[in-house]
């Protein structure tokens, strides 16, 4: 099966999966409500379509000449409060048609764990999909999962926020009840494997890793791996519905769906059937293995981001606070300049030691001193050069973690924090000049943290905004038509 149709290849599994699959060499298709957004995400060679599975008018020349399609669309996340099983029932049945139609020989889907006749109305919907898929005549493969590990999945992202802010939790009885998480990139293995598997009839698979945790113990290992100290407190009162209540004051972007998420979680989520672990050749890692991968691959997603990419360019003040990403924090404003990049850069390059901080050096020395009797390292540590700098240097109270010449410097704090931070430069040739981004990024851990963050924010406004100011000053003097000293426009 070579020719390949990818649904909801924008969301937290498809997109994954999508570059999986570019990695292997399937002849890709996708099927996306925006293709002039999505082409910027995808290989040369994967193919962009516009359609929409609410509309069955345009999935016939999406799956027209397919072998198999991955079904990875569900309607819970979406904005009202209206009856999102009747969407994702029109949705399956527009596409179980139009799949039969295109003479597809393989519907792939994923959708999730859990029996019995009791089943919360998120899970009940998971397996409806499934039945339509199966019931079009199309060989379905359904794999069904608990939890899966990793940013972006909607029931990790609420148990870490939990985590994250609450030292002690006030716990409701479904703290207690047991569930398979299996990590992502587990998940996009078994995705995988399904193009390849031998089958000649719809089958469905019960997927998970090998321990059996309750929520609250998955809780644990999290805090346990983030070096948090958590505590729970059960109470037998918290129904589902005033869990949700709670979940939204706590974690208000899952507010719209918290109860549905809660809903689920009453229920058991387990690997019951072995079908899976007899068909394929996949053994999941554990769960405190899944998790510690998960933080992993988000510290080596965080540190190859863009900032310049990921956040608007315009220049505008950013709002109070920052931008979320994840449980970090990105606080980023840009300047043009009336320089070349390589000017612009040798202004950046020269920060910290000697040359000072371009802006209330005064406030630097005194973090410093505040870090000396915490037991940091304060200022005294200079760089290893006035101008030249690579990575790995020292840099005052921060580490070069990686250096671009002329495009970009991050800097590691190595002082006493709640949390990790970094300080992050690029610059980009911008209409005749170039534009300067100044990102200050921060990891806070646990309440602590986040508390930091919004305390000394107004600080950061400050500080930023005229060190960047200053940048734009340095640069132009060090133009060629300038002979300005680089003390003197440092002020």
């Amino acid at each position: 099966m070579r020719k390949v149709l990818v649904t909801g290849a924008t969301g937290y599994v498809g997109g994954r999966l999508l570059a999986t699959l570019e990695a292997a060499g399937y002849e890709l298709r996708c099927l996306v409500r925006d293709p002039h957004r999505m082409r910027q995400r995808v290989a040369a060679e994967t193919e962009v379509l516009q359609g929409d599975v609410f509309h069955a008018e345009s999935l016939e020349a999406a799956l027209r000449g397919v072998d198999a399609a991955y079904y990875l669309v569900h309607s819970m996340g979406q904005s009202g409060d209206g009856a999102f099983e009747e969407r994702d029932r029109l949705a399956a049945s527009n596409f179980a048609q139009a799949a039969a139609r295109s003479k597809v020989k393989r519907i792939i889907y994923l959708g999730g764990l859990g029996r019995g006749a009791d089943l919360s109305r998120h899970l009940r919907s998971r397996q409806e999909v499934g039945r339509i898929l199966a019931s079009s005549g199309v060989q379905t493969l359904e794999l069904r999962a608990s939890i899966i590990i990793g940013s972006g999945s909607l029931s990790f992202e609420m148990i870490r926020d939990l985590v994250e802010k609450l030292p002690v939790m006030v716990t409701p009885r479904w703290v207690s009840v047991p569930a398979q998480p299996i990590g992502i990139s587990d998940v996009i293995r078994y995705l995988e494997a399904c193009l390849t598997l031998e089958s000649d009839e719809s089958r469905i698979f019960e997927i998970g890793c090998p321990d059996r945790v309750s929520y609250g113990e998955l809780m644990k290992r999290y805090a346990r791996l983030r070096g948090l100290r958590r505590s729970m407190i059960r109470v037998p009162v918290l129904t589902p519905r005033l869990s949700s209540l709670w979940l939204g004051m706590v974690t208000p972007l899952y507010a719209r769906i918290g109860r549905r998420l809660i809903g689920s979680i009453r229920h058991p989520t387990v690997v019951e059937c072995d079908s899976a672990q007899k068909a394929f050749a996949i053994r999941p890692r554990g769960c405190s293995q899944a998790i510690g991968e998960a933080l992993r691959n988000e510290d080596q997603e965080f540190a190859q981001t863009r900032w310049s990419d990921s956040l608007s360019s315009s220049g505008s003040s950013p709002r109070w606070g920052g931008e979320r990403f994840g449980r970090r924090l990105v606080d980023s404003r840009t300047r043009w300049v009336d320089a070349a990049a390589e000017e612009a850069f040798e202004s950046i390059r020269r920060i910290g030691g000697d040359n000072g901080w371009y802006y209330a050096d005064w406030l630097w020395r005194l973090r410093g001193g505040l870090d000396l009797l915490l037991g940091g390292v304060g200022l005294r540590r200079g760089r290893r050069h006035p101008r030249e700098l690579r990575e790995g240097d020292v840099l005052d109270c921060w580490r070069v973690e990686r250096f671009e010449p002329s495009r970009l410097l991050l800097l590691a704090a190595e002082m006493k924090l709640p949390g990790r931070a970094w300080l992050q430069f690029e610059v980009t040739p911008s209409q005749g000049g170039a534009e300067i981004r100044q990102t200050a990024l921060f990891d806070p851990l646990g309440l602590w943290g986040l508390a930091y963050w919004y305390a000394i924010f107004p600080l950061h406004v400050l500080i930023f905004r005229g060190m960047l100011d200053r940048l734009v000053r340095v640069s132009q003097s060090l133009s060629p038509s300038a002979s300005q000293p680089l003390k003197q426009a440092n002020g």
